[in-house]
């Protein structure tokens, strides 16, 4: 009869044990949506408001550079606030996460969206990382020449927005991984 009593502990032990490891999971997961929100949208913000003017000879002639003039670069945009969008979104299951730890179903449908969402942003991050390359070092073999060292605040900017992308990149994968681990513990 003890020996049976005491399994039931162990057992119960080892349930709430698991749950424990479940609600701390969901809610790094809850975490870490809202800091990729933060570093989605401040990416594109960032980009969205970069531009530069420079004068070229006299006062009447001058040289613009926006974001807008490159496809890559708006496609950059539009990707993180699609991206920043979904991950406030998200942020309602996620916390239902939190509360209840037994939703497979929404688990499942949030790792299929946060791969979708990850593809997006890697590519809208990798198209405007060519850009910022060809800005920086320029092309000698086409012409292309390197416009960083005229317009140094525009550069800044989009390196800067760049890297906040790549880390919301770095983030999402987190998210990935740490929804399928607490999808594989259930099984």
């Amino acid at each position: 009869m003890k020996s049976g009593q005491a399994e039931i502990v162990e057992t119960s032990k080892a349930i709430q044990k698991s749950g424990l490891m479940s609600r701390r999971n969901a809610i790094l997961e809850f975490i870490l949506r809202i800091v990729a929100f933060f570093n989605t949208i401040t990416s594109a913000i960032l980009m969205a408001t970069t531009n530069e003017t420079l004068p070229f000879f006299a006062q009447f002639i001058r040289f613009h550079a926006e974001y807008s003039d490159l496809p890559a670069l708006t496609f950059f945009v539009i990707a993180n606030a699609v991206v920043s969008g979904y991950l406030i979104l998200s942020l309602p299951l996620a916390f239902v996460h939190i509360v209840k730890s037994k939703t497979q179903n929404s688990r499942v449908l949030l790792i299929i969206l946060d791969v979708a969402m990850l593809g997006l942003l890697t590519a809208g991050a990798s198209s405007a990382a060519a850009i910022v390359y060809l800005a920086h070092k320029g092309n000698n073999n086409t012409n292309w020449f390197s416009i960083c060292q005229q317009f140094n605040s525009f550069c800044e900017r989009i390196s800067g927005s760049l890297i906040g992308s790549f880390v919301a990149v770095f983030l999402l994968i987190l998210l990935i991984l740490l929804s399928a681990i607490a999808l594989s513990r259930r099984h």
